[in-house]
């Protein structure tokens, strides 16, 4: 995974690391070494344990570390947990999480979570569902790569609300959640609505949401800006890659790109099928606004044509109206290699790349494949009543796990 702006850089001796080592960690003995080395440190921010295995027991090992160790609990801000269970059974995964994650509810500073790479599943959604409504300190939480399906990012959506609402009644009130990645999920459209919810819920906290390689559809995506993007009005990081937006929810996404103009600074929206119009319509929103922060602007394989690219990108360059754009990737698209328009563009970016470029299809074809006739029922948005589904998770107790996790004694 690429480095992460909001990760902060911990004195050296503040440090826990074993990452990438591979090593097999199943019982006591063979957790203890590395608990002993843990415990020479006098100050504990961060606990990197990625890319090795855990079992049960060296799970119960480090929960009781942490939960025991005022050096660790009172300071740790920082886990990446990312890669924990090659080779795993779900049954030892599962057991391995009842462990983990009520230790990290024990750490008041604990902010940046990493759970990216590991095989949970359905199975282990209860823990993690209760794990992330009471973890009131969570600013950043990573989870990709997870295995996860449309119920269990129901559910994930269903937690966030939950940890928005547990965040606003504390004295003071602790800041609302910066980032959510969760990427690589297959949450599909079935998760789509509670998830929405779940991010409107931290409202102008968020910052980043990288939901890519989702298999989202268009009415999916749709829930999500209409119940959840258009509220987090400070989005600075919107991250839709492979999913599938085509006219319909390409224009919801122009209609409110509007709300972020002053902040947004990376839209990736690479194989979102975005189709001739509805690249049209987003282009066109460039054409008349100035976002005067945006940077990275990702379109690749989307099918977009020749005259999006001259009549609305280059007049939007043309105009000032994208004067930090940087990084624009435009290679997979249906453009004319040898246009008056690439060289422009290549003169403005250095490191542009159009080496894989479709031909452009002929008039007729064109007309074929106009979106004028979206008609599958996946690309219509269905209005849903939120504020009755808002109301009724705000006095559904998320399950009896819930309590019993947050008071449990490792």
């Amino acid at each position: 995974m690429a480095t992460l702006s909001f990760v902060p850089e911990y004195e050296s001796d503040t440090v826990f690391s074993i990452a990438n080592k591979a090593l097999k960690l199943t019982t006591k003995e063979d957790i203890q070494p590395q608990l002993d080395d843990l415990l020479k440190l006098t100050k504990i921010n961060k606990i990197d344990l990625s890319g090795n295995t855990l079992g049960i027991e060296a799970s119960r090992e480090i929960a009781t570390t942490i939960t025991s160790n005022p050096s660790i609990f009172e300071n740790l801000q920082e886990v990446n947990f990312a890669d924990l269970y090659t080779s795993r059974l779900v049954d030892e995964v599962v057991e391995s999480l009842q462990h983990l994650l009520p230790a990290l509810l024990k750490c008041p500073k604990l902010y940046i979570v990493n759970l990216s790479d590991n095989a949970f599943g359905l199975r282990t959604i209860d823990s993690l569902e209760s794990y992330i409504a009471n973890a009131t300190s969570l600013e950043h939480l990573i989870l990709s790569n997870n295995g996860m399906g449309p119920f269990a990012g129901e559910r994930i959506g269903k937690a966030l609300f939950h940890l928005a609402s547990n965040k606003l009644k504390l004295t003071p009130q602790a800041p609302l959640l910066k980032t959510f990645i969760c990427g690589r999920n297959r949450l599909e459209n079935g998760s789509s609505l509670y998830l929405a919810l779940g991010l409107k819920a931290h409202a102008d906290g968020l910052k980043v949401v990288k939901l890519y390689q989702n298999g989202i559809r268009p009415r999916g995506i749709m829930n999500l800006i209409h119940y959840g993007f258009k509220f987090n009005t400070q989005l600075q990081v919107l991250d839709l890659q492979d999913n599938t937006l085509t006219k319909t929810a390409s224009i919801m996404l122009a209609e409110n790109l509007p709300i972020w103009k002053d902040v947004l600074i990376e839209l990736n929206l690479n194989d979102c099928l975005l189709k001739r119009d509805g690249a049209d319509a987003i282009f066109e929103v460039f054409t008349k606004i100035e976002f005067p922060k945006l940077t990275a602007l990702k379109v690749e394989y989307n099918e977009i044509i020749q005259s999006t690219i001259e009549e609305k990108l280059i007049t939007a360059l043309n105009n000032k109206n994208l004067p930090k754009l940087s990084i624009l990737q435009i290679n997979g698209n249906i453009l004319d290699e040898d246009s008056e328009a690439l060289d422009t563009l290549q003169g403005m970016f250095d490191e542009l790349e159009i080496d894989d470029l479709e031909e452009e299809d002929s008039d007729a074809d064109a007309d074929d494949e106009s979106d004028d006739d979206d008609t599958n029922e996946d690309e219509t948005f269905q209005q849903v009543e939120t504020d009755l589904l808002e109301k009724d998770l705000l006095e559904l107790e998320i399950d009896t796990i819930t309590e019993g996790l947050a008071k449990t004694k490792i």
